[in-house]
């Protein structure tokens, strides 16, 4: 594992003992909420390895609970997120498993809420930092540090075209993109993220193509009001 700067090694701002069971904890509960495009109802936690060992301990169920309410690593309220969880009407079940999965600090969620369910998968890199490794049935890799876009869409011939299209129009440069697909033309799901912050306009634009049937966009770089 490289780190860019110590300050990536240190982490972030943040509440809790420890920067990989609590910061990145928050960040994955934080990007798996703008992933279900709503406060979750319901969300069984899966957890691997030394986030299944030490999670009551170090923090991790508080920290996940925080960032499904869509809070921030340093929010005064996070020693009490399971409490707000509970007022805020969420129900939260954490399960320890013993599967050997490939990093340590793995937390699968299963999300029901506004009439959908999904399932997102994180890891806890390090100093803050997380990689998103699965969607329900897709496999993919983004980090939730830089503006994101999450599309499900058709393998359709072009559409990738126009999505970087609109991009460039937008005048925005892409950082990273992967692709995963259920088969040839058949359902896909593609992560673009990008250098600069993505427009409402855009998003809508993108949303508008022939073939995607949704588009999140997971920006934790702007701060959400403390409440």
């Amino acid at each position: 594992m490289r780190f860019k700067d110590v300050f990536s090694i240190i982490g972030p701002g943040m509440i809790g003992p420890s920067s990989s069971h609590t910061a990145g904890a928050v960040r994955i509960g934080r990007v798996a909420r703008e992933l279900l495009g709503s406060q979750p109802e319901r969300v069984v936690i899966r957890l691997y390895r030394s986030f299944a060992d030490t999670y009551r301990g170090h923090g991790t169920d508080v920290a996940l609970a925080a960032g499904l309410l869509g809070w921030d690593t340093d929010h005064d309220g996070i020693p009490q997120a399971l409490v707000a969880a509970e007022q805020a009407g969420m129900e939260l079940s954490f399960v320890p498993k013993p599967d050997n999965v490939p990093h340590p600090n793995t937390a699968a969620l299963q999300m029901h809420g506004g009439g959908r369910e999904l399932l997102v998968t994180g890891t806890s890199i390090g100093g803050g930092n997380i990689a998103i490794v699965g969607i329900d049935e897709f496999d993919v890799r983004f980090s939730g540090s830089f503006p994101t876009l999450v599309l499900r869409h058709a393998d359709r011939i072009g559409l990738l075209a126009d999505v970087t299209r609109l991009l460039s129009a937008a005048r925005l440069n892409i950082g990273q993109m992967n692709v995963d697909r259920t088969s040839r033309s058949g359902a896909a799901l593609t992560v673009v993220e990008t250098d600069g912050p993505l427009p409402r306009d855009l998003v809508r634009s993108i949303a508008r193509l022939e073939g995607v049937s949704e588009v999140r966009k997971i920006d934790l770089t702007k701060r959400r009001r403390r409440t």
